[in-house]
């Protein structure tokens, strides 16, 4: 293998990198995004040439694949307006909680959206949900030790599009057809469910700490 980084184990591994920006302008701020116009200096000849560059800024997210005792993973159905369609998702939110461990989030999440919660974390992957246009990051752990939180001690308000969120319980092997179907299209759910069923293939030893370092 020539050129490029590598990981501790010799394989490929992505690189910080950050090229010259030279100047920028806020397009938009909303209530959880930014759209941000960078003209940046291509590393190319004379170095003259500054081309833009538009970036959804993102506060980061994290998502949850829950993985039971019969090898069931749990998934939410939820509705997402910008592409009309209700998806299939595993429980994930938003980095809201300024300090917070990112493990910590996931299982916020996970007790609001789904109503359970996991005496086992690891960390499945991290990745960017789409580098051509967003920052935003994203880590997908792996909860297991699963149990259903009593009634009575779940007290959070589900709303809006979280009001009406059903829940199922897919075989893993059933939810790796359906990606390979094209049925289900959530990228933290087609992450998720490829890894996890990769990790079951080696007996899930690779997997990382809940807590370990982000890139």
């Amino acid at each position: 293998m020539t050129g490029g980084a590598t990981g501790a184990d010799g394989g490929v591994a992505d690189e910080p990198c950050r090229w010259e920006t030279v100047g920028g302008e806020s397009r938009f701020t909303g209530a959880i995004i930014e759209v941000r116009t960078d003209r940046v200096r291509m590393p190319n000849g004379d170095d003259s040439e500054v081309v833009e560059r538009d970036i959804v800024v993102h506060p980061g997210s994290v998502g949850v694949i829950c993985l039971d005792e019969k090898e069931r993973i749990l998934l939410l159905r939820q509705y997402r307006h910008p592409v009309g369609y209700l998806l299939w998702e595993p429980p994930a939110g938003l980095r809201d909680v300024e300090g917070e461990p990112l493990w910590r989030t996931a299982e916020r999440e996970l007790a609001e959206e789904a109503g359970y919660r996991a005496r086992e974390w690891h960390t499945l992957l991290d990745a960017c949900t789409s580098p051509g246009m967003t920052n935003e990051r994203t880590r997908l752990f792996l909860a297991r030790g699963l149990s259903e939180i009593p009634e009575g001690e779940d007290d959070f308000e589900r709303v809006h599009e979280e009001a009406d969120m059903p829940i199922a319980w897919v075989p893993l092997d059933e939810a790796v057809a359906a990606v390979r179907r094209g049925q289900v299209h959530n990228p933290l759910a087609v992450m998720g469910i490829l890894s996890v069923y990769a990790a079951r293939a080696t007996g899930f030893r690779d997997l990382r700490a809940p807590d370990a370092p982000e890139w």
